[in-house]
C-alpha cells in the first residue's frame, strides 16, 4: 500500500480524503483517522462529489420515500449535473480540507479504492441497522486525537410518522395531509397521548375559537368539532395558554378577546364529551392578560407575566391548585 505524503496525486489523493471520510466503505474506515465532524451541509456536498467522483452523474429517480435525509442526498448529487469525475474529485479535497485542514498530515497510511456501486447508488454511506422495520442511524465511535476511541455520539432522532429520521440540528418539514388550519399566531398548543391540539389564535388580525388537531403519528389535520352546552360558545382567544390536564382535558388559560374581562378566565375542554365549560376558581384571579407563561409544577399551575388588555407588561407570579380550583398570588422579590 502507498503511504500518503506531500507528493501523493490524483486520483489516490481523492481516495485517501475519502477513506479519511469514512466514504469508501472499508470496515475500518469509520474509526481511522476521522477526528471531526462534519456539518450536515457539508456531509451532504461530501457524500455528492463521491457519488458523482465513484459513479457518474446521478441517473436514479428521484425517491419516491418522504424521508428527508433520502431526499437532500438526492438533490445534493443530481445538482452536480454532469460534472467531471476529476473535478468532482478535487472539490471533495478541498471541502474537507476547508472542514478539516489537518486531515491529510492525520491520514492513515493506506489508501484505499473506492467501493463499488454498482446497483447500490441510492445507498447511504453510513451504515444503517433496521429495528422494528424502521430505519436508523448508525451511531459512531469517533477516535479522539491521542487515538483513545471516545463514547458514541448521542444524538437526539427526529421522530417522524411511522420511522426515525437520522436528521439532526435542523428543521425538517414532513409531508402534512388532511384539511390545514388557517395560519395563525398567539394560539395554544398541548399534546395529549399522539395528537398535538392547537386552539384559537391571531390570524391576521382576527381571533379565532377553533380547536384543531394534528396526528403525530401519521402527520394528518383534523378539526375536533365542538358540541353546544349549556353555556355561550367559547368566544375567540389569542395570547392564552393551552395545558393538558387529566389526560382528558384541556385547560385554556387567559388570552386577549376582543371583550375582555377583568380577571383571567380558565376554561376546560373534555375530550369525551367535546364541550368546553368555564371553570370556577376561588381566591383572588390574576388580572385579565395575554401572553404570559403557564408552568405545570405538581397539581398546580404557575403564571407569570403577560400583557393586559391595554398591552401593558405584567410581572406578578399566580399559582392556581388545581386540585382545590384556588388562586394564590405569590410574592416576589
Amino acid at each position: 500500500m502507498a503511504r500518503v505524503s506531500s507528493g501523493l496525486a490524483y486520483p489516490e489523493r481523492f481516495y485517501a480524503a475519502a477513506s479519511y471520510a469514512g466514504f469508501d466503505g472499508s470496515s475500518d474506515s469509520s474509526t481511522k483517522g476521522v477526528s471531526s465532524k462534519f456539518s450536515n451541509d457539508a456531509a451532504l456536498l461530501l457524500y455528492a462529489l463521491y457519488q458523482q467522483a465513484t459513479v457518474g452523474p446521478c441517473k436514479i429517480p428521484k425517491p419516491r420515500s418522504w424521508s428527508p435525509v433520502e431526499q437532500s442526498k438526492w438533490t445534493s448529487w443530481n445538482g452536480l449535473g454532469n460534472m467531471a469525475s476529476t473535478e468532482a474529485m478535487r472539490l471533495f479535497v478541498k471541502i474537507l480540507e476547508e472542514e478539516d485542514p489537518g486531515w491529510y498530515s492525520r491520514a492513515s497510511n493506506f489508501v484505499s479504492e473506492p467501493a463499488v456501486q454498482g446497483e447500490k447508488n441510492n445507498e447511504t454511506t453510513a451504515e444503517t441497522v433496521t429495528e422494528n422495520g424502521n430505519v436508523l442511524p448508525e451511531i459512531k465511535t469517533i477516535p479522539a486525537e491521542n487515538g483513545i476511541l471516545s463514547e458514541p455520539q448521542d444524538k437526539d432522532v427526529v421522530s417522524e410518522g411511522s420511522g426515525a429520521v437520522g436528521v439532526y440540528d435542523q428543521w425538517v418539514s414532513p409531508p402534512i395531509s388532511g384539511p390545514r388550519p388557517k395560519s395563525r399566531y398567539e394560539h395554544g398548543a398541548a399534546v395529549i397521548d399522539d395528537k398535538m391540539y392547537i386552539f384559537g389564535g391571531n390570524h391576521n388580525g382576527r381571533y379565532l375559537s377553533d380547536l384543531q388537531a394534528l396526528d403525530l403519528r401519521s402527520w394528518t389535520w383534523s378539526k375536533v368539532e365542538v358540541k353546544t352546552s349549556g353555556e355561550a360558545p367559547v368566544a375567540p382567544f389569542a395570547g392564552h395558554s393551552l395545558i393538558p390536564w387529566g389526560g382528558n382535558k384541556l385547560i385554556s388559560i387567559g388570552g386577549h378577546t376582543k371583550d375582555p374581562s377583568e380577571t383571567m378566565q380558565v376554561k376546560v375542554f373534555d375530550m369525551q364529551t367535546h364541550t368546553w365549560s368555564n371553570l370556577k376558581t376561588y381566591g383572588k384571579p390574576p388580572l385579565s392578560r395575554g401572553g404570559h407563561s403557564v408552568t405545570p409544577t405538581g397539581t398546580s399551575l404557575v403564571i407569570f407575566g403577560g400583557q393586559d388588555a391595554n398591552r401593558s407588561l405584567l410581572n406578578d407570579l399566580h399559582i392556581l391548585d388545581l386540585e382545590t380550583m384556588t388562586w394564590d398570588e405569590m410574592d416576589t422579590l
